[in-house]
């Protein structure tokens, strides 16, 4: 790996900007670069938010926004046919979608279509944030996902760095959340 761009789109409110860091954090505690940071429409709730996340096995230079990622995360589905969320995709690249629905079911056959099968991947994770937190805060689910469908970073690191983060009772449901969410995607991968 030289470099590997994640680029996450959400809504103010959802956790975008924390699961980004959050994910820097583990790549760093799996001994990579990274770095994370936001870029905000208008700061309100509800307003759409797109947060950038660079990993790489070398120091990271670069500080513009990610316009070719390697990884496309959304976490709010409503985005999918308003914004250009894959815009810049690379050839061979992940992306993820929090919703109950197929990515058929979303209109996006399209983007299967261009991308390796298996790449395209949605995880109902805000039905499981409901239940390992119970709030419908989607994003700590997405990043135990995107760990089990890239393999950038481990299950091991996500959670450590969510306990870093985090404390007690918050700390260990957000981390059973992270479960949930990687062990999602391992069984869509083995079906």
């Amino acid at each position: 790996m030289t470099m590997f761009e994640i680029r996450w789109h959400g809504r103010g409110g959802q956790g975008v900007v924390t699961a980004a860091e959050l994910l820097s954090v583990a790549a760093f505690r799996d001994g990579f670069e990274a770095q994370a940071f936001p870029s905000f429409g208008s700061e309100r709730m509800g307003a759409p938010v797109i947060s950038f996340c660079r990993i790489a096995d070398r120091p990271i230079r670069v500080r513009e926004p990610v316009i070719r990622p390697d990884a496309v995360l959304v976490i709010d589905a409503t985005l999918l046919h308003h914004v250009d969320l894959f815009a810049g995709l690379r050839p061979g690249g992940y992306v993820l979608i929090n919703s109950a629905r197929t990515a058929t079911e979303l209109g996006l056959d399209e983007l299967l279509e261009s991308q390796p099968t298996g790449h395209v991947v949605t995880v109902p994770a805000t039905d499981l944030a409901r239940e390992h937190l119970g709030r419908p805060l989607p994003n700590i689910c997405l990043l135990g996902a995107f760990a089990g469908l890239t393999g950038m970073v481990s299950a091991a690191s996500i959670e450590s760095a969510v306990r870093g983060r985090f404390s007690g009772a918050t700390a260990e449901a957000n981390v059973r959340a992270a479960r949930a969410g990687h062990a999602t995607v391992e069984r869509i991968a083995h079906a």
